[in-house]
Formats: C-alpha cells, sequence, structure tokens
C-alpha cells in the first residue's frame, strides 16, 4: 500500500500503525543469520553475469536519500510490499533511518550503533537495494568500502541525475522478484537433478542439500519462465592507500572507491604539485587544482566535468584527469586496470596542507595529505574466479549491480549506457537544438 505523502507527516507524528513493542521494535543486526553469497556467471551472447543464488536472500539493506519525502515513502512502500510477499526476508536499515522509520513499519527492523556498522553488514547483508540518485549508490557502496566482497545492489532511480540507477521505482515488484528468484529451479525435477543445477559460490550456504523441495515460493517466478537469472554488471573498484613520510599506512586496510579519488587544494590559494608515478616508473609532476584518479563508473562522474574521457564500464582501466592544470599539454590518460598509480606531494607544496583528500565525495582525515605522504591507488581485481588463483566457478570482485534481465537474446548489456549518454548528459547534441 502506497503512503500518499499528504499524510506521511501525520504518519509520522501520530504513528497510525499498531504501537505494540513487538511490531515497532528495533532490533539487533547481529541477530540475523550470516550473510547468503551468490555466484556470477557468464551468459552466452549477453556482456553482463547472471546471479545465482543457493538459496533465497534473507537480508536485505535499505539505504535512501535523506531528508526526501519521496524516498522515505518509497522504502516504506517497498518494506510492505516484501513483508507482504516475502515474510522470510528481514529489512536492515542505517541507524538514522532506523530511528526514521521503525514507526512507520509494522514489523521488526534491524540496525546496529555506527561504530559498529560497516562491520555487521559485511557479515550480514545479503543484498542492498537503494532509494535516491548517484550518491545514494555511492554511499551503499562506500558502506562495504573495505570489503572484498559486495552484496548485489539493487537501484531504483530517485535522485537527480540517475545515470547509475537502472530501474524506476514504479517497477519495484518486478525487480525485486527477477532478483530474488535468480538461480531458483522452474520445477521440482531441475532440483532433483543435479545436472542441471549451476554450479554456487564456495561461500555460500546452501540450506537444501540433496533431493529435496525447492526453498523458494512454488508460484511466485511462474512469469519468469525457465530462465531465471538476474542480469549484474560488475563495476570495478579501485584501491587505495595513503601513507606517512615514513611508509605508515594512515587508511583502512582494504580501502575501496567505486568513481574516484580526488586530490585537490581546497581552501589554499596555492596550485598543488603532485608527484605522479606509474608502476613504480616517475610519469610527471602535476601542478594543478588537483588530480582525479577515476574509474570507468567514474568516468561520467568529476572526471568528464574536468575534461576527462568517457570510458564504457566494462574495460578494466584507471583513468588520471588533471583539475585545472597549469600546462596546457596535460591531458586526461587512460591506463590499463592492472597498473598502479603513485601520487606523493613534494616540497613545492605552500602552506601548512599540500592538499585535501576525498573518496567518493567524502573528505578522508582532517588534516589533509602533506608533503611527503603518498597516496596509494591501483585497481581491484575483477574476473573469473580461477584466473584470479580461486577454485571453483564464477566471477568475483567489483560492486555487482543489477541490471535488467528482460533483454533479448544476443544483447550485450549496453542499453542503459548509452541510453544514459543520449538522455541525461546530451551526448554530442546538437548545440540549439530543441528536443
Amino acid at each position: 500500500m502506497k503512503v500518499p505523502r499528504r499524510r506521511l507527516h501525520g504518519l509520522i507524528c501520530q504513528r497510525q500503525f499498531s504501537s505494540s513493542s513487538r511490531r515497532l521494535e528495533i532490533r539487533a543486526l547481529a541477530d540475523l543469520p550470516d550473510r547468503i553469497h551468490p555466484s556470477y556467471h557468464e551468459t552466452k551472447g549477453n556482456d553482463l553475469l547472471s546471479l545465482q543464488w543457493p538459496s533465497p536472500p534473507r537480508n536485505i539493506l535499505l539505504v535512501k536519500k535523506e531528508n526526501t519525502t519521496k524516498t522515505t515513502e518509497a522504502v516504506i512502500e517497498f518494506a510492505q510490499h516484501v513483508q507482504a510477499i516475502y515474510p522470510n526476508i528481514s529489512l536492515i536499515l542505517e541507524p538514522t533511518a532506523a530511528s526514521e522509520l521503525h514507526a512507520l513499519i509494522p514489523f521488526p527492523i534491524y540496525t546496529t550503533p555506527t561504530p559498529s556498522l560497516t562491520s555487521f553488514l559485511a557479515r550480514k547483508v545479503d543484498l542492498t537495494a537503494t532509494f535516491g540518485g548517484d550518491g545514494t549508490i555511492l554511499h551503499a557502496s562506500s558502506l562495504f568500502a573495505t570489503n572484498p566482497s559486495v552484496p548485489p545492489i539493487l537501484t531504483f532511480s530517485m535522485g537527480t541525475v540517475n545515470f547509475l540507477n537502472e530501474w524506476k521505482f514504479k517497477e519495484h515488484k518486478r525487480a525485486f522478484r527477477e532478483l530474488y528468484m535468480s538461480g531458483a529451479p522452474s520445477s521440482r525435477h531441475s532440483i532433483l537433478s543435479s545436472s542441471s543445477e549451476p554450479p554456487v559460490s564456495q561461500n555460500a550456504t546452501p540450506t537444501f542439500p540433496g533431493p529435496q523441495l525447492s526453498p523458494w515460493p512454488p508460484n511466485l517466478g511462474a512469469s519468469l519462465g525457465s530462465s531465471r537469472a538476474a542480469r549484474v554488471l560488475l563495476r570495478n573498484r579501485l584501491r587505495v592507500a595513503i601513507t606517512s613520510p615514513s611508509g605508515e599506512l594512515l587508511t583502512p586496510p582494504n580501502l575501496h572507491a567505486l568513481n574516484e579519488i580526488v586530490l585537490y587544494r581546497g581552501a589554499s590559494p596555492h596550485l598543488t604539485h603532485i608527484s605522479i608515478s606509474i608502476s613504480g616508473r616517475v610519469f610527471t609532476e602535476a601542478v594543478a587544482d588537483g588530480l582525479i584518479i577515476a574509474t570507468p563508473t567514474g568516468s561520467t562522474a568529476y572526471s568528464l566535468s574536468c575534461g576527462g574521457s568517457i570510458v564504457h564500464p566494462l574495460v578494466k582501466g584507471i583513468l588520471i584527469t588533471p583539475i585545472n592544470a597549469r600546462s596546457l599539454s596535460f591531458r586526461p590518460v587512460v591506463l590499463p586496470g592492472e597498473a598502479s598509480v603513485g601520487l606523493r606531494l613534494g616540497e613545492d607544496n605552500q602552506g601548512a596542507r599540500g592538499c585535501e583528500v576525498s573518496i567518493d565525495g567524502v573528505s578522508i582525515g582532517r588534516e589533509g595529505m602533506f608533503s611527503g605522504m603518498e597516496a596509494r591507488v591501483w585497481g581491484e581485481s575483477v574476473g573469473r574466479r580461477r584466473d584470479l588463483g580461486g577454485e571453483g566457478d564464477g566471477w568475483i570482485g567489483g560492486v555487482p549491480c543489477v541490471m535488467r534481465g528482460s533483454q533479448p537474446d544476443g544483447a550485450t548489456g549496453d542499453e542503459g549506457w548509452v541510453g544514459g549518454l543520449n538522455g541525461l548528459l546530451k551526448f554530442n547534441y546538437p548545440i540549439g537544438e530543441e528536443e
């Protein structure tokens, strides 16, 4: 049931739902079962991967854009739908959202205090649903920034730009059904036949060993046909490490960025002097307002505004884009994903701080970087498990973003990306021509 906007304020103030503590309580995230890991497999004729659940997902993290009535209404409607159709699923919210919404949702929700949030999320969350724009997706990804394995993200377009968002909220029932049923057998026969089952992640914990009935609802995915695989795009991340002049690591281990890492002069009126090395070899010194190291996903964000190249998200690459460089010959550079970029602040930097640092739009540290400190950036390993030294089938790494699964055979998975360039960014749009 959708909550009309004019009633939302009244709901918050008057608590129209049942006031029993059992139904409106906030429970501890630690009480939930551990995470179920899906696996990702190649599909003939499609650049996107197929997602396979070993058993139905149980724990969903809901991430919403803050201070917007529209997204609050959407989360409530989505939560009510999930609880009605998938009663075994538990919903997880961040602490602030849980305090705001728990009185409006007539069943328990789960959260944990902020200091322990990210560690518990990495252990408990099966999948994430976002309600907002591109910034909301970046925030959801940042909750798993120190985790090499990110749960799949289902994104609903409710923000300003929405370049990374795949689904409109009015499609939420269909979108979630496709994701929930992905990998579910289409009949009892397919369950009893071990040869027809796709391989699953070794980290997964299947709940139905041997020839037993399917744990999925029997008729829920009937409209999906025999092919029940959600399409997933693994978005490459960057790994980031910032060290002191003595070599001490100052950032959390295994820190990742989905969009970019930015070194910039901040409030200082002086240009920054940043020595750049590529895979251990000196490349150049950037004298500029700053420097952007971006992923292909981030190539359509801040990097693009500074004149950087547009790179397809399936390309494994690292972008170096200057911000207002002093030299007109300093052009953006695209490196292979296996490269390592070193950024060291030289002694020519003026002021107490050489520059400030942000990762996916969030400032890192209060003091920024000063002379002698170094930031090292390299690509995350994304690919076939066996090619990366692991065991088993499927792909690992990256941020799994759920795309539309109802594409015809032979589709390449580029439709959303091309549509975003043309519809949102107005790529090569004739000047002065109206739509």
